[in-house]
């Protein structure tokens, strides 16, 4: 079995920073982000956390913790974020980055509206864009790091989530570029391939997945409605024993302070063994594999939606 790298001693000593330094973790109001921003908190970081309501606000907020109003794909937020950095009353530098925000809409290729496509890449790829082209400037001055979390599914791409894995793989391509575009600048971009993690997003994947399956047309029901049936319950099952987001907050947070980063790391065992699986084996093989590991015994049936419902409504337009 292949197993992620262990940071040894040494590394965990060099991981601590001065605490008067400045980290941004977007998408930091639950699941990954928020456990990244708790873990790089309590390393002596003062983190400005992500977070679009108030709500979610007075739930991240702690020691070394300042929730900002961030959705990463209104300018506004993403300028705000930049002032508010360059006016920090003690003149801290930002040492670090994390793009953690994310949304996940799986459905197939054919039925998944134009528009859930464009929002998966507004916020999985360009609101992280946005945000990296306003922050670096600071970056530069203090030699910082962007750390992109993408996942393994910008490797190895699931059938049904062809829009959200469409996503990391376009944010995997955008890091090679810009680690090679700002090495010389002394800014380091380092890659976080998560497996499966237990979060709050992953697990309303699955019913929103079954609701816009239940939406489908006649014919595309007929077509697709095993194979969601099949991947939602295969995912759901795989995630009961999945990775708390505590531990890949712990480990992403290591990764963002590792004075000599790699270019990427796996996140969990399932990403640690299917992302070199991705690259090594031919595309027909990798296929068989995928397919073979999402035809659970008991998968979940998606009803037609009843006549005259929303559902349906939405279906005959």
């Amino acid at each position: 079995m292949i197993r992620p790298p262990q940071d040894s001693p040494r590394d965990r000593r060099k991981n601590h920073r001065k605490p008067d330094e400045l980290v941004v973790v977007s998408g930091a109001s639950s699941g990954i982000g928020a456990a990244t921003a708790r873990a790089l908190a309590s390393m002596g970081y003062h983190v400005l956390a992500g977070v679009r309501t108030d709500g979610e606000a007075d739930a991240i907020r702690a020691d070394g913790i300042e929730p900002v109003t961030l959705d990463i794909t209104v300018p506004h937020h993403v300028e705000a974020l930049a002032r508010r950095i360059a006016d920090d009353p003690e003149r801290r530098a930002l040492r670090v980055l994390v793009n953690n925000a994310g949304i996940e809409i799986n459905a197939p290729v054919e039925v998944l509206p134009l528009a859930l496509w464009r929002e998966q890449f507004e916020v999985n790829l360009f609101g992280h864009i946005a945000v990296i082209q306003k922050l670096l400037p600071f970056l530069r001055r203090s030699r910082g790091r962007v750390v992109n979390i993408s996942s393994v599914g910008g490797v190895a791409a699931l059938p049904v989530f062809g829009a959200y894995a469409g996503t990391k793989f376009a944010l995997e391509a955008a890091s090679d570029s810009l680690r090679r575009e700002v090495s010389a600048h002394g800014v380091q971009v380092v890659v976080v391939q998560p497996g499966g993690v237990r979060t709050d997003m992953a697990a309303r994947s699955g019913a929103l997945s079954l609701e816009l399956a239940a939406a489908m047309s006649t014919e595309h029901r007929h077509l697709y409605s095993h194979l969601v049936n099949a991947t939602v319950a295969s995912n759901a099952a795989f995630l009961e024993r999945a990775l708390p987001a505590a531990k890949a907050g712990a480990r992403i947070a290591r990764v963002a302070t590792r004075r000599r980063p790699r270019a990427r790391y796996t996140l969990g065992t399932d990403a640690a063994i299917i992302v070199p699986l991705a690259r090594l084996l031919p595309a027909r093989l990798m296929d068989a594999i995928l397919t073979l590991s999402h035809r659970p015994r008991n998968a979940k049936t998606v009803s037609a939606p009843a006549p005259g419902s929303p559902e349906a409504r939405g279906a005959a337009e």
